[in-house]
């Protein structure tokens, strides 16, 4: 029952429900509209064409506590530390004949299929349809949504990137609940500036290829894609993806919004994974407020022949504040049911962090701490395992520039 009724809202959703465009974020990397800087326009204006650029560097420092360590090894509490670029983004997007928007960006910081870090195009028939084909972003999470070199701070929340815990036997597969960037197709519009949709399909790999990979289930049978919708209501206007500009201090825009989605898997070493979430983000003056929760049913496919599934929820509350036109302040109170609902136990993941856009050139530094707590498990044992891989301090500084 529940395939069926996920499948038909999926599918109908087009017809009853209208969601989010955005209006400052045509290329979900940087905020260009209104900013003309180098822009190759005609004269009609029916092709417009603009190229980007963000790079970030971080210092990061990472303390694990000693569970998962072997000192006969001569590993060290800390680790991965020392300085990264996680993204070194080159890009243009653009608009043709009224309908058509595309974009293509180089993550020269990536590897692999990630090198790609997007393409698509979007054809507008009108305000309330719309077709986007490539690789983009999946309709979930707020706080993914939000423009890349926008967020509150330099790290997602890690209760939507960190993997789950399942059972030691079971460890061969893993997932998170943020679905990331994937190919696919997706059909989106908005109505009366405040009711949005976006419904796709996608190939479920979070853009680890580029290549058609996928089969059919064997237990669903139909295309092992994920099947995945957002929906969003915005009372006071379109919902800027950011949180937090110097331009936007005199703001006050609202979104709430619900996503779902479904994983569907075939392979031996694989789960059939569905998730649902909700967010709300609101602009107002000078303050941003961000509070998201998410939950992910995890389900082994039929021929590893396990019949336990398991739940997992999260959620974050963050805030920040522009104590001066340029200074940011931030906290973020993160929290996760890493182990699974059949377990007792928690991770209370507290962040603080500050912003400074500096002024006439485009930069911005960002800087964060972040703590892991685990409260409420049963036995020693549990409460160790519940944070494994997973760093107890977090310390990041991020220098960003984007053009």
């Amino acid at each position: 029952m529940k395939k069926i009724l996920l499948l038909s809202a999926l599918l109908l959703t087009p017809i009853a429900l209208l969601a989010q465009e955005e209006e400052d974020t045509e290329n979900g990397v940087v905020s260009v509209a209104g900013k003309k800087g180098f822009t190759i326009e005609s004269r009609a204006g029916d092709f417009v064409f603009k190229p980007y650029l963000m790079v970030q560097g971080t210092a990061n420092f990472n303390y694990y506590d000693d569970e998962g360590l072997d000192k006969a090894y001569n590993q060290d509490n800390v680790a991965n530390s020392g300085f990264s670029i996680p993204y070194a983004i080159i890009g243009f997007t653009g608009k043709a004949l009224g309908k058509v928007s595309y974009n293509l960006s180089i993550n020269a910081a990536g590897s692999g299929a990630s090198i790609l870090q997007q393409a698509w195009f979007d054809v507008k028939f009108k305000d309330q349809v719309a077709v986007r084909v490539g690789k983009f972003k999946t309709p979930q999470s707020h706080a993914f949504q939000t423009t890349l070199g926008s967020t509150l701070m330099p790290q997602l929340p890690s209760s939507l990137t960190a993997p789950v815990i399942l059972p030691h036997s079971l460890n061969a597969v893993t997932p998170n609940i943020a679905t990331g960037w994937d190919l696919g197709v997706s059909v989106h519009g908005l109505l009366a500036k405040k009711f949005g949709y976006e419904v796709g399909i996608f190939n479920g790999t979070s853009g680890s290829t580029n290549a058609a990979t996928k089969t059919f289930s064997d237990d669903w049978h139909i295309p092992s894609l994920l099947y995945a919708g957002r929906f969003t209501y915005m009372p006071r206007g379109i919902m800027p993806s950011t949180q937090g500009d110097p331009s936007r201090l005199h703001e006050n825009k609202m979104l709430i919004g619900l996503s779902v989605s479904e994983n569907v898997e075939s392979e031996s070493e694989s789960t059939n994974d569905f998730r649902a979430g909700l967010e709300f983000a609101w602009l107002k003056g000078r303050w941003y407020f961000g509070a998201e929760a998410y939950y992910m049913n995890v389900s082994f496919t039929e021929r590893q022949k396990i019949d336990e599934t398991y739940n997992y929820w999260g959620g974050y509350l963050q805030a920040g504040y522009f104590v001066t036109n340029r200074i940011q302040l931030a906290a973020r109170y993160d929290f996760m049911d890493r182990n699974g609902t059949g377990k007792d136990g928690m991770l209370n993941m507290p962040a603080v962090g500050i912003n400074w856009f500096i002024p006439g050139c485009n930069l911005k530094l960002q800087g964060m701490y972040q703590y892991i707590g685990r409260t409420g498990h049963k036995t020693q044992l549990d409460r160790d395992n519940d944070d494994l891989g997973l760093p107890m301090h977090t310390a990041k500084i991020l220098l960003q520039y984007t053009f």
